[in-house]
């Protein structure tokens, strides 16, 4: 017992001494316990936060490739339906699409509509900056394109990060309506939600339309608006 040894002891100070030394130390090996067991809190945090993280990439994995099949199926049955065209549709079809590519260039009104904020305008400015750049899919930019990945890269000009596919980023915020939408929200089309492009003014939509296109402004009421949603 501490109290008999130092009754016993021939030198009581230096026994005390040496307990104080001891009673230091054990005080340093407690303090050391608790860094570790606090980094080991810490890590074992950042293992979920990862583990999180990596779920999630699977399951964007996952849902890029169902959409990339469904993609290549409705390709599939485009090229069909091309193949039974006349050479003479075959030259108006592309002569549609030239004519479609060329106005992309062209002055377009986009009315004084303002923009939705600040980083909407820069996200926006960022997407003008690459009109011309052909549709490319699952191409995510600088030079090249599809509808998402023009609008996510658009955004993350602006410092913002959305989801990559378009059926995610719509559900990014609340629905807006037509008449709602200001300059640099994301506007979604068709049921299935599979198309998105950033609202431009004036009933213009800056988008990556689709394969054998390039980036360019199109009316709204070209394609089956289902709504907007504001970054």
């Amino acid at each position: 017992d501490p109290s008999v040894q130092l009754f016993l002891s021939a030198d009581p100070d230096d026994y005390l001494d040496k307990a104080s030394t001891l009673d230091q130390l054990s005080g340093q090996q407690v303090e050391a316990l608790k860094k570790i067991q606090d980094k080991q809190r810490e890590l074992a945090q950042e293992r979920a936060e990862a583990t999180e993280k990596l779920k999630d990439l699977a399951s964007t994995r996952t849902e890029l490739g169902n959409k990339k099949q469904e993609v290549q199926g409705k390709l599939a049955e485009a090229q069909k339906l091309l193949n039974t065209l006349t050479a003479k549709e075959k030259a108006a079809l592309a002569a549609e699409q030239q004519r479609a590519n060329r106005s992309s260039t062209d002055r377009v009104d986009l009315g004084n509509d303002s923009s939705a904020s600040g980083r909407a305008a820069a996200a926006f400015s960022a997407a003008q900056s690459r009109i011309g750049s052909p549709y490319v899919y699952g191409a995510t930019g600088p030079s090249s394109f599809d509808c998402s990945g023009l609008t996510s890269w658009a955004y993350a000009q602006a410092g913002v990060s959305i989801p990559r596919t378009s059926q995610a980023q719509a559900g990014y915020g609340a629905h807006l309506s037509q008449s709602q939408l200001q300059v640099g929200d994301l506007v979604f089309f068709y049921g299935d939600l599979h198309h998105v492009g950033l609202y431009a003014g004036n009933g213009q939509v800056l988008h990556a339309p689709h394969t054998g296109a390039v980036v360019r402004y199109e009316s709204i009421n070209n394609m089956p608006f289902q709504f907007g949603v504001r970054v």
